[in-house]
């Protein structure tokens, strides 16, 4: 369907024939300045080339209008809406928050048989999560030093891929890890959601440390609590990982940072759980669990898709403009009076034959 937004800019169209209508021709009298002695005889020879030479600009006009006429439909901003299309909601708003301090940047996962560390393990887990949330409201925060919301709740399930596949290790500072702070940024966005939607409300935090950094976190899992936010939390990092030092090859707790008892009292004092992945593969299985999430049944939404089409008859407006503009420059004009000679030539010879 064919449709336009300001339908009321077509009354502009009778313009240009109201203001030519009402308008006084201008004066093309000038007073002389100087006086030749020759002067009658210029002026005769120049009237005879004028008679015979000008050319005609009436199909100008016509050109013109007609590039006022495209000019005022893509003023009206036509555009095409296609057949209204149903979204299934869910009903469920889901806030990320993803730890991207410097810790994250431990190799001790693998990824297609390629170690690589924690934040792209993340990334290769998340980005499919993120893929599958049809009907769910989603939003993205990043934390390390502070917390950053990256996208608020949006259906724009594309935008959080990309910010998030965007993300590095440093750009929320990397010394510190705010976990307290990423729960108070996700209470303070998920609060503004109307009272009846609470059930809906879930935040699922990823971390590989303890906080350090901003409020305590225990202290924001209780604010969450009192508006009936869930939070899940997962604590990620392997168990165990060879490296190599001055004293040869020697195995190390990469994770002894890890807060699970933290982590675990979050999670369970908002009716959340408390998930431990050692590897991808655990994540996936992780967030394979928190897909079962019972939805909260909701109205579905109609999206119908649109596309602006101003820009064809603004094209074409372009176009007849610089036809007019063209025909206008001094070197075209002789050509056209040229032709028009040659023209008139011939058809006086055509006569003049018996």
């Amino acid at each position: 369907m064919y449709s336009f937004d300001w339908p009321w800019m077509f009354a502009l169209l009778p313009l240009p024939i109201i203001v030519y209508a009402f308008s006084k021709p201008a004066d093309n009298h000038q007073k002389q300045v100087l006086r030749v002695p020759f002067y009658a005889q210029v002026n005769q020879l120049t009237q005879m080339e004028t008679t015979h030479h000008k050319p005609d600009y009436s199909p100008m006009i016509v050109v013109a209008f007609l590039a006022w006429v495209f000019l005022i439909i893509a003023s009206a901003q036509p555009k095409w809406s296609g057949e209204a299309i149903e979204i299934p909601v869910s009903g469920r708003d889901l806030m990320l928050a993803v730890d991207i301090s410097g810790s994250m940047e431990t190799a001790d996962m693998f990824f297609a048989q390629d170690a690589v560390n924690r934040l792209t393990a993340v990334k290769s887990v998340l980005l499919p999560f993120i893929r599958q949330r049809e009907g769910d409201r989603m939003g993205l925060i990043l934390f390390a030093d502070h917390a950053y919301l990256q996208t608020p709740l949006t259906f724009d399930r594309k935008t959080i891929e990309k910010i998030l596949y965007e993300s590095f290790i440093g750009m929320a500072g990397s010394k510190a890890t705010a976990i307290g702070d990423a729960i108070g940024l996700a209470v303070k966005r998920l609060k503004e959601l109307p009272a009846d939607e609470s059930d809906s409300r879930v935040l699922i935090l990823l971390t590989d440390g303890s906080n350090n950094a901003g409020i305590d976190p225990v202290t924001a899992a209780k604010l969450a609590k009192q508006i009936g936010i869930k939070i899940y939390t997962i604590g990620f990092g392997a168990d165990e990982m060879i490296v190599r030092s001055f004293f040869g090859r020697q195995r190390v707790n990469p994770s002894r940072d890890l807060d699970e008892k933290t982590l675990t009292q979050i999670a369970e004092s908002t009716g959340g759980q408390y998930f431990r992945a050692r590897d991808t593969e655990e994540l996936k299985q992780i967030y394979q669990a928190l897909d079962e999430l019972e939805p909260v049944e909701s109205d579905s939404l109609t999206f119908r898709p649109t596309q602006a089409l101003f820009y064809f008859p603004l094209g074409i407006a372009l176009l007849l403009s610089l036809v007019i503009a063209l025909v206008k420059l001094p070197w075209v004009e002789n050509l056209f009076i040229q032709a028009i000679s040659k023209q008139a030539t011939s058809n006086q010879e055509k006569r003049r034959k018996p």
